[in-house]
């Protein structure tokens, strides 16, 4: 029987081993939001909260993106050099090169980072990441005006393991940017392109004979883009699994047939189906074509 001293004892939340037991398996569960607020409660929990954050892996900001002050952000990283995934998405209100480079000069073992929409970033960011983040393999770009060819060049560089990269209206980007990309990063399996004028049947072609292993391409809205690559393609990435085309107006049927024969998925409807929904639409009901005549 246990005397009764032993009886009188409780065991508090913060008597178990902070960095075995409370970091790992009660506080890596939590929404980022209510880490910031659990810091609020003691001393001790802010101590907690410190640790926790400096040997935390992975950053969100996209949920409280909008609503954090940047003096917080440079507070939660400060003493951070183990994140190995970092998320700066609905940040751009705030992030600029001054807060994110300490950041990325600090952790190089960051294997991914998304910065989409960070509109008040510059290529020295992306360059930055380029230098100190050589094991990168999945970059978040999109809607990022600021990055220019020698920037990209720069990453192409530096993390030829790159598997996955979103240029989606990356306007100043253009063929000759990508095409080294492609040379650089023949790794890729996820490439969006998607929404840049500038992108020709030179990009798509060079992105299909280099980078075989290609899962996803993301080509919406490239007015350029025709038949002639997405039959390149087709011949050279048998592991292509989806393929966005809308808005490319100068890609038909005739190349996109061979793919939808290997179970693609993409997201222009085929001619025969897209015909039939218009004048479902227009008769009210589903007329009966014999598919055989």
């Amino acid at each position: 029987m246990m005397d009764e001293e032993g009886q009188g004892q409780t065991c508090q939340l913060l008597d178990l081993p902070w960095e075995d037991v409370l970091v790992p398996h009660i506080l890596s569960y939590l929404p980022l939001q209510h880490i910031v607020r659990l810091q609020r409660v003691s001393k001790h929990f802010h101590s907690l909260v410190q640790v926790y954050l400096a040997n935390c892996r992975t950053f969100n900001f996209s949920v409280i993106g909008p609503s954090i002050p940047k003096e917080a952000f440079h507070a939660m990283l400060k003493d951070n050099k183990v994140l190995q995934n970092l998320s700066l998405q609905n940040c751009s209100d705030w992030v600029t090169d001054k807060e994110l480079l300490p950041v990325i000069g600090q952790n190089q073992h960051l294997q991914r980072v998304d910065m989409s929409g960070c509109a008040s970033l510059t290529r020295h960011s992306l360059v930055a990441v380029s230098l100190s983040c050589t094991h990168l393999q999945h970059l978040g770009l999109a809607h990022c005006e600021w990055v220019d060819c020698l920037s990209l060049r720069s990453l192409a560089d530096h993390c030829g393991g790159l598997r996955s990269i979103d240029l989606t209206a990356c306007r100043q980007l253009k063929d000759d940017a990508i095409c080294y990309l492609a040379k650089k990063c023949s790794e890729l399996k996820s490439l969006s392109l998607a929404v840049n004028a500038n992108i020709t049947d030179e990009s798509v072609e060079e992105v299909a004979k280099n980078c075989r292993g290609l899962e996803q391409l993301d080509l919406t809205g490239c007015l350029r883009v025709r038949n002639q690559s997405i039959r390149t393609v087709a011949e050279y990435c048998p592991k292509l699994q989806s393929l966005r085309v809308n808005h490319c107006h100068n890609v038909t049927e005739s190349s996109l047939d061979p793919l939808r024969k290997r179970n693609v998925l993409i997201d222009v409807e085929p001619p025969l189906p897209r015909a039939l929904v218009l004048l479902q639409d227009m008769l009210g009901f589903a007329p009966f074509i014999n598919l055989q005549i």
